[in-house]
C-alpha cells in the first residue's frame, strides 16, 4: 500500500506541478494575443511567427493540460447519478471508465501518432507560411505528450480508486 500511495503521490505531483506551470500560458497567450492586434491593426504590423505562437500556446496549454484537469475532475462529466453514488460506488465507475475508455485510448493515440510525429522529426517539420516558425515537429510531439501524460495520470486514478475499493482512502 506504501508503494501504490508513493506512485499515486508522484504522478499528482508531476501533473500538479506541469499543470501550475501551464497555467501561466494563458496569460502569455493573452499578452501575445493583445501585443498582434495591437501591432498589426494599430501600427500595420503583422508578424506570421507570433500568431503561430498564439496557436502554439493554445496548443500546449490544450494538450497537456488535459491530465492535469483529469486530477482535478474538472473533465466534463454527465453527473446526474455519479453525485448521488456513494465514493465507493463513484471508486468503481471511475476505474471502469479509466480502464476500458481512457487507458486504452492513451495507448492507441501513441500507436496511432507515434510515426506522424517520427516523420515530422526526420524532416524537422516547419511552418508552411513564409516567416513562420521552423518547429512544427515540435507542436506534433505534444501528441505523443498527450498521451503519456493522460495515461500516467490515468493509472494514478485507477490506483487511488484500488485503495478506496481496498477500504484503505487514498
Amino acid at each position: 500500500m506504501t508503494r501504490l500511495r508513493s506512485t499515486i503521490r508522484l504522478i499528482d505531483n508531476y501533473t500538479e506541478l506541469s499543470g501550475q506551470c501551464l497555467a501561466w500560458l494563458c496569460l502569455a497567450m493573452t499578452l501575445m494575443t493583445c501585443t498582434v492586434v495591437l501591432l498589426r491593426y494599430g501600427f500595420g504590423i503583422g508578424s506570421v511567427a507570433a500568431q503561430e505562437s498564439i496557436t502554439y500556446m493554445h496548443a500546449t496549454l490544450f494538450m497537456l493540460a488535459a491530465a492535469f484537469t483529469l486530477k482535478r475532475g474538472s473533465h466534463v462529466r454527465v453527473d446526474i447519478f455519479y453525485r448521488r453514488f456513494s465514493e465507493r460506488n463513484r471508486a468503481w465507475i471511475n476505474s471502469i471508465g479509466a480502464i476500458v475508455f481512457l487507458l486504452p485510448f492513451s495507448i492507441f493515440i501513441l500507436g496511432v501518432s507515434w510515426q506522424f510525429v517520427g516523420e515530422a522529426w526526420a524532416v524537422q517539420e516547419s511552418s508552411q507560411d513564409p516567416g513562420g516558425i521552423p518547429g512544427v515537429y515540435l507542436l506534433k510531439t505534444l501528441i505523443l505528450l498527450m498521451a503519456v501524460n493522460l495515461l500516467l495520470q490515468g493509472l494514478a486514478e485507477i490506483f487511488r480508486n484500488a485503495l478506496v475499493l481496498l477500504g484503505d482512502e487514498a
